[in-house]
């Protein structure tokens, strides 16, 4: 499996070779973010039918603030089971 990569500017974010696809999305394992202090907590929720609830974050990487750029699944409904704590953007 080739590795993904999720950058902002020259920044990697994330980065794994194993990780999900959903819906056209790839959802990075938790191990995968390079450093969770780039995450902050966003009052945004959002609820998918046959996912469930998913929670956002912003991502801020050398001052620059991108809101409600990442989203995971806390909770999935069993058909999004695979992608539980996993983080989109």
């Amino acid at each position: 499996m080739p590795r993904a990569l999720a950058k902002v500017g020259n920044r990697v974010v994330a980065e794994t070779e194993s990780w999900e696809t959903v819906e056209g999305n790839i959802y990075f394992p938790p191990a995968a973010i390079k450093d969770q202090s780039l995450l902050q907590p966003s009052g945004l929720s959002t609820f998918c039918p046959w996912k469930g609830h998913a929670s956002y974050w912003h991502v801020a990487v050398d001052g620059e603030i991108i809101e409600n750029a990442a989203w995971y699944y806390k909770e999935p409904y069993e058909k999004a089971k695979h992608i539980k704590d996993h983080i989109a953007f």
